[in-house]
């Protein structure tokens, strides 16, 4: 995730090799998982140490360094399951959509719009909560106070997006301070409620072999 306005922006190049290079080992890892329990999000979800099987399902990392709700991640990942159908789908982004400044009612569009590519591709489709950012690293008090009024709203706006799309929400509970290593990417203590919503937000996909 990048800092809108910092200098490290002009890494964009390297990011986006990176991303092409996770995107393809992400199309070859979908090209043998059967029925898979997909968790789409951005860095955070991919430095994340989440278990690779869930109750007999393949559980795939489906994290993309800086992507957003703008990424076109429903395009890509339709493309990439083709006729095949996740056991069930988690969308966890937001986080770049509040660092890079874009209004709730952009987020809700195009978060609603990415909700909709999903929903034909997954027999559970589910929505996370935004973590949020802390005074930490670069992150200035102006800018951290303006990433969690749009976080704030975009969490509010979660539940009503998710029930529009015949998703399940879960929330993020409360994190302890601190619970991020550079303001926005998580520590161990932030991953351990981070890695726990996850698995209870596909929890339902499972039924009780995974309560």
């Amino acid at each position: 995730m990048l800092f809108a306005g910092f200098s490290f922006l002009k890494r964009e190049a390297p990011a986006d090799t990176h991303r092409h290079i996770r995107q393809v080992v992400l199309h070859y890892t979908f090209s043998r998982a059967e029925k898979p329990i997909i968790v789409l999000g951005d860095s955070i979800t991919e430095a994340s140490t989440l278990p690779r099987t869930l109750c007999g399902h393949a559980l795939v990392n489906a994290g993309l360094d800086g992507a957003s709700t703008a990424s076109d991640l429903g395009t890509w990942l339709t493309d990439v399951l083709g006729e095949r159908r996740a056991t069930a789908i988690l969308v966890a982004l937001g986080t770049n959509d509040a660092l890079q400044g874009r209004d709730p009612k952009q987020f809700e569009a195009s978060y609603g719009a990415l909700l909709a590519q999903l929903k034909g591709s997954a027999d559970h489709l589910g929505v996370l909560g935004i973590p949020a950012v802390e005074l930490r690293g670069r992150m200035t008090e102006e800018y951290r106070a303006q990433t969690m009024q749009r976080i704030e709203a975009f969490n509010a706006a979660l539940p009503a997006l998710a029930e529009k799309s015949g998703a399940s929400f879960t929330p993020l509970p409360p994190m302890n301070t601190p619970h991020t290593i550079d303001g926005i990417h998580l520590d161990a203590a932030g991953y351990a409620v981070w890695d726990d919503a996850v698995l209870k937000g596909v929890s339902a996909a499972c039924g009780a072999a995974a309560r």
